[in-house]
C-alpha cells in the first residue's frame, strides 16, 4: 500500500471502446499496492457492460464495494467517485493525485480537457492535474483522427499531457488478445514509474 507521502493514482474510464485496457490497468495498480481514485463515466459503464462480462452496479459506493472484492483490494485502497461528486479529493489542487490516467479516452473527454470546461469530475480532475504540474496520461482509442482530434491532442501535449494511443506493437509476438492488452498497459505503467513484467521490452529476448 502507498506510504503516507505517496499520493494515489487517479484512473478515469470513459465511453470509448477498449475498457479491457482500463480494467487490466486497475488490476495491476491494485496488485502493485497503489491506492486508486476511480471515476467511470456513464458511457464508460455502458461500454463495460457491452465489452465484458462485468455487471457493475449503478452507484459509486456500490461499484467501489464490487470492484474492491473483485480485485481483492485492501479496505479503502480503491475509492470510486461520481461524475458530480465535487467534494472528491481530485476536484481540488490540495487533493491532487500524483498522476492521472484517462483510459480509454473518448474524443469528447479529450476535447473537454483541452478546453478546460470541467463540466464533470473527470474533466475537473484532469484540469487539476495539469494546473498542479502532475502527469496526465490520455489513452485515446479512436481511428481515424480528425483535424479537430489532432489539434486537441497537440494542444494537450504542449501542456505536458502524455498522448498514449491504444496502438499495441507486435514485435513481442503476441499469442492472444491479453498480450496485446498488456502491451499498452505496460507502457502506461512505465509512464507511472511502476515496475511490472507484463511484456518483453525491445531488445530483450523473449522466453
Amino acid at each position: 500500500m502507498n506510504t503516507p507521502n505517496q499520493r494515489p493514482i487517479a484512473l478515469a474510464i470513459t465511453g470509448a471502446s477498449g475498457v479491457h485496457y482500463a480494467l487490466r490497468l486497475l488490476q495491476c495498480l491494485i496488485d502493485a499496492g497503489e491506492a486508486v481514485y476511480l471515476m467511470i463515466s456513464e458511457p464508460g459503464q455502458i461500454v463495460i457492460g457491452m465489452e465484458t462480462d462485468l455487471k457493475l452496479p449503478g452507484r459509486p459506493a456500490e461499484i467501489q464495494r464490487f470492484l474492491t472484492e473483485y480485485y481483492g483490494a485492501e479496505p479503502d485502497q480503491l475509492q470510486v467517485f461520481g461524475k458530480q461528486e465535487w467534494t472528491a479529493p481530485v476536484a481540488s489542487g490540495s487533493g491532487v493525485p500524483r498522476a492521472m490516467v484517462v483510459c480509454p479516452c473518448t474524443m469528447g473527454t479529450l476535447a473537454g480537457i483541452a478546453a478546460g470546461t470541467s463540466d464533470n469530475l473527470i474533466e475537473r480532475a484532469a484540469d487539476v492535474v495539469l494546473k498542479e504540474g502532475r502527469k496526465l496520461i490520455l489513452v485515446p482509442r479512436e481511428t481515424p483522427f480528425s483535424a479537430i482530434h489532432l489539434e486537441n491532442m497537440l494542444k494537450l501535449a504542449r501542456m505536458g499531457a502524455v498522448m498514449l494511443a491504444a496502438n499495441p506493437g507486435f514485435y513481442h509476438l503476441p499469442q492472444n488478445i491479453d498480450d496485446l492488452i498488456d502491451f499498452i498497459v505496460a507502457r502506461i505503467l512505465d509512464q507511472l514509474d511502476i515496475a511490472h513484467d507484463l511484456s518483453v521490452r525491445w531488445g530483450e529476448a523473449s522466453s
